[in-house]
């Protein structure tokens, strides 16, 4: 189906802009021609829900086929863009959205930050993506060994909290490890878990987000990702 849709849109794109591809490069054959917005791929949760499953698949079998990447999609995008979901990851550098998911150019609307920490910059960045993108599913994405959520552990079994920027982080991830039940050797994957599934309810319950989840036009999820194994687990 979406293959069929970017077709129709190459189609009309060559027709009515004029766009021109010779030897990798493009050029325009109209100046004056009308701006053209990515297509979406899904509008819908369930949708939007399976491209990311599928797209996980192929990166851990290693089938990706880096989708949208292209002279094509890259041109599209120019003038405005899709998302078909949210995915608010760790800022860690072994956990690419477009990656795990084997997405390209316009698919994803990533917003990062070590272990999820929600803040206004943030909640503005996931807002905006709701609001104005109409994006229909956001991922909350955690993953084995994160930094931060080690960090908060350390913290709670210690009693010593870090200063400065990384107590900040450290300061916000506490009080879901202090409602964890400590476990052991398994407590710090507890707490990736319980961190990942605490954020995705506080975004559904979020004033400026309730509204799209009860209506059922936005979902939110959680998911861990396994850096042995390249898998993402979906949690809820």
């Amino acid at each position: 189906m979406a293959i069929s849709r970017r077709s129709a849109l190459r189609t009309s794109l060559l027709s009515s802009t004029g766009l021109l591809l010779a030897g990798g490069g493009i050029t325009a054959a109209s100046a004056s021609a009308a701006p053209v917005m990515a297509p979406a791929l899904a509008t819908d949760p369930d949708t939007a829900l399976t491209l990311l499953r599928e797209g996980n698949r192929r990166w851990r079998t290693y089938h990706q086929v880096h989708p949208n990447e292209d002279a094509e999609r890259r041109a599209e995008a120019v003038d405005g863009q899709s998302p078909f979901a949210l995915v608010l990851g760790c800022a860690d550098s072994r956990v690419a959205p477009e990656l795990v998911f084997d997405r390209g150019v316009g698919d994803l609307f990533d917003t990062r930050s070590a272990g999820q920490v929600l803040d206004e910059s943030v909640l503005g960045s996931i807002a905006y993506g709701v609001e104005h993108l109409h994006i229909p599913l956001i991922v909350v994405l955690g993953h084995a060994a994160c930094g931060a959520v080690t960090a908060a552990v350390e913290a709670h079994r210690s009693g010593d909290v870090p200063a400065g920027h990384i107590g900040y982080l450290v300061q916000q991830l506490l009080p879901v490890v202090e409602a964890t039940p400590d476990s052991g050797d398994d407590f710090i994957d507890d707490c990736i878990s319980a961190n990942a599934l605490d954020i995705a309810d506080t975004l559904r319950s979020d004033p400026e987000l309730a509204g799209h989840v009860d209506s059922g036009e936005l979902r939110v999820v959680a998911a861990r990702y396994e850096l042995d194994g390249s898998t993402v687990t979906f949690l809820d």
